[in-house]
């Protein structure tokens, strides 16, 4: 009977550990920028993250939105100290050193 029960679970199929397709380990301990789903923006020192891609981060900065375009941060910004951000809820992962804003070469003027 034991027997059975061991032969029953393996099926000579191994359960694959699902692998991010993000290798963040570059990242620890270095400045990186979060958007989230729904216009929310922080950046913060990367201290840990999971295969859910649920993120650490420490000395975090909310950058505040401006109150008449919802998805244009303003200048304004408040200290959220650490921070822990679900990985469903993360729109964009990027390093805060090297990023620059570019025109839109898809707007046409």
């Amino acid at each position: 009977m034991a027997d059975k029960q061991k032969s029953g679970s393996s099926d000579g199929k191994e359960k694959r550990r699902k692998e991010s397709i993000l290798d963040l380990s570059k990242y620890l301990e270095k400045q990186i920028r979060v958007k989230f789903a729904g216009g929310r923006e922080a950046s913060g020192v990367l201290k840990g993250y999971d295969a859910l891609l649920n993120l650490v981060l420490d000395n975090t900065i909310e950058y505040l939105r401006d109150p008449d375009e919802p998805f244009k941060p303003s200048e304004e910004t408040r200290n959220l100290g650490l921070v822990v951000c679900r990985g469903t809820a993360l729109v964009l992962i990027c390093p805060q050193d090297g990023v620059e804003a570019i025109p839109n070469p898809f707007i046409t003027q």
